[in-house]
């Protein structure tokens, strides 16, 4: 008899520094943040002296810092985010309660946890952070300990509760972008609107292009747009898309003196939410780039028309005023309403569905420009609609731990025990992983079709002929 096995959930997560409680009877000191919140005192300071002895003991083995801990119920990750900051995330094993000869016992599943997805999870945590507040030591710079605790618990109290652990996988390791590929016509009309945009606007730093939720064009930095794209995918667009279902999309034209020719479908999504009411400026997000040199601050305004969006990063000294917002929108309304409604009209043409069922599910990842593709997930954000097997899903993350380790090239080809073909690749700073269903192929067969997928499916990511 066997119960459903449980899904990995969130046991604790903490931030502590040790140079902050040095003596006996300041260990308190050193805890910057503690969830959950309800757990006393010394139970705190228990856990992180255990953390702290841990590293230190570690230290003497090896210059690498600590990054896992394994016991039979829980995977405890370490991460050194900054000098003396570390940040440990402590995640459940998986069980399954059953009963052999009528006595009742406890299966852990520990293969469940793996060790590279929840790294990158705990790495995106501290990354999300940064680009919201900055970095630990910069706030405490511009203030003082207190000041980083209250920004640390601003942020993390709402962030923890949004992590959806059990749907961790692969994706969170690559933590990629899906770019829209375009013919090269509409990328130059693309990157000449947005050069238009920051030689009008000076206090316009940087500026992003994205249709739906791919991305066409960056002026920021990779690391940057990496976690730019994650907050915007995951975070921003759905609620207001949520909210634009509610109602259908119009022309966006309720404006004082406006005239026809500056009718648009433009609209903000963070900034004014009516161009004809001047007292009501929205939410504007600030947001720390560049952070590992000079460390910039910019407000971000989001913009969108139909289903393409621009954003605006804007240097945080200029204030932001109805007036600019005014000229934003007259400028860039009309211009990403046509761009969007000739965007529409290739990606209708691209998303049409083939005829017949596919064979094969693939994952691809180019490590130069942070590009993602995917079939086994069925959006690009991350949920629990994959298209695989749970068992197929966390092999494509074993063998993606193995190919790490070659800093090159590599391949594996392994066949699951239900007659399904995984093949990993690795070469040239690209990855690519496939699932096949073919029970009867042979391994030289299986090594064709990866050549043939590979030369279909990937050859002109960025421009199609």
């Amino acid at each position: 008899m066997t119960s459903t096995k449980s899904p990995v959930s969130l046991a604790n997560f903490f931030i502590f520094n040790p140079t902050l409680g040095p003596r006996e009877g300041e260990e308190h000191k050193k805890i910057l943040l503690y969830y959950p919140t309800d757990v006393d005192i010394d139970t705190k300071i228990k856990n992180i002296g255990l953390c702290e002895a841990i590293v230190n003991f570690t230290s003497t083995f090896t210059d690498a810092p600590c990054e896992v801990m394994h016991t039979q119920k829980r995977r405890q990750v370490f991460y050194q985010a900054e000098k003396n900051f570390w940040i440990v995330m402590t995640v459940t094993i998986p069980i399954s309660h059953k009963t052999k000869d009528g006595v009742p016992y406890i299966e852990y599943h520990e293969d469940d946890v793996q060790d590279s997805v929840f790294q990158a999870v705990l790495k995106q945590a501290y990354k999300m952070f940064r680009f919201f507040m900055g970095p630990f030591s910069d706030i405490m710079d511009r203030g003082n300990v207190q000041s980083l605790i209250q920004r640390l618990e601003h942020f993390y109290y709402r962030y923890l509760p949004t992590l959806k652990l059990d749907n961790s996988d692969i994706l969170d390791v690559f933590n990629g972008i899906h770019f829209l590929p375009l013919d090269k016509h509409t990328y130059l009309r693309i990157q000449s609107f947005t050069n238009l945009l920051e030689a009008t606007f000076s206090q316009i730093k940087y500026t992003a292009f994205l249709y739906n939720d791919q991305l066409v064009w960056s002026g920021l930095e990779q690391d940057d747009m990496r976690t730019m794209y994650k907050y915007l995918t995951t975070s921003l667009f759905p609620p207001f898309l949520e909210q634009e279902l509610q109602g259908s999309p119009v022309a966006n034209n309720d404006r004082r003196g406006s005239s026809v020719a500056t009718l648009h479908y433009g609209r903000y999504i963070n900034g004014p939410p009516n161009m004809s009411d001047s007292s009501n400026l929205g939410k504007v997000p600030r947001v720390y780039i560049n952070t590992e040199s000079t460390c910039e601050e910019c407000h971000l305004v989001v913009y969108r028309a139909l289903s393409a969006t621009v954003c605006l990063l804007v240097d945080a000294s200029y204030p932001l005023q109805f007036d600019f917002y005014r000229s934003i929108d007259g400028l860039v309304g009309p211009k990403l309403s046509v761009l969007a409604s000739d965007i529409s009209e290739q990606y209708v043409k691209r998303s049409t569905p083939s005829t017949g069922e596919v064979q094969f599910k693939y994952i691809y990842f180019n490590h130069m420009n942070l590009a993602q593709k995917t079939t086994v997930h069925t959006d690009s954000k991350k949920s629990s609609n994959v298209n695989i097997p749970a068992d197929i899903l966390r092999l494509l993350s074993d063998i993606n731990s193995d190919l790490s380790r070659n800093v090159d090239e590599g391949e594996t080809i392994v066949k699951s025990i239900t007659d399904c073909w995984v093949v990993g690749k690795k070469s040239d700073q690209r990855e690519f992983y496939v699932v096949i269903n073919q029970k009867n192929a042979n391994l030289i067969e299986i090594n064709e079709e990866v050549k043939r997928l590979c030369a279909t499916n990937f050859n002109n990511i960025f421009f199609l002929d």
